[in-house]
């Protein structure tokens, strides 16, 4: 899931770019609201912490190429976003946290810009 091959990904359109990482987002709100439910210690909680982590990882990678075609400031504002959410999974990993809510809220944020 959510796996594609160089080539796919280099002749989307930005429009198509953005709807897929809309839909990665989407359901890494859902991982999220399922673990939840389930709570932190859970199968739900560390499917969803391990692919919000990864999700992230790829977007700060992403961000912080300079073939990166969106304004600098909105690419900084973006991988702070990311460093932020990355902190929030490790906080709920080694039970500092159990915060769930704060992760999907900024997701849903993101997500919605990506409309």
């Amino acid at each position: 899931m959510y796996q594609f091959s160089y080539a796919e990904i280099h002749e989307d359109t930005p429009k198509q770019a953005r709807e897929r990482e809309h839909d990665a987002i989407r359901r890494s709100i859902e991982l999220l609201e399922a673990a939840e439910r389930a709570g932190p210690r859970s199968a739900e909680a560390v499917e969803a912490l391990l692919f919000v982590q990864r999700l992230w990882t790829v977007f700060i990678e992403d961000l912080s190429q300079p073939a990166n075609e969106l304004p600098g400031k909105l690419r900084a504002d973006l991988i702070s976003v990311g460093i932020w959410v990355l902190k929030e999974v490790e906080d709920i990993r080694f039970e500092r946290s159990r915060n769930f809510r704060a992760i999907i809220e900024i997701s849903d944020v993101i997500a919605e810009g990506l409309k």
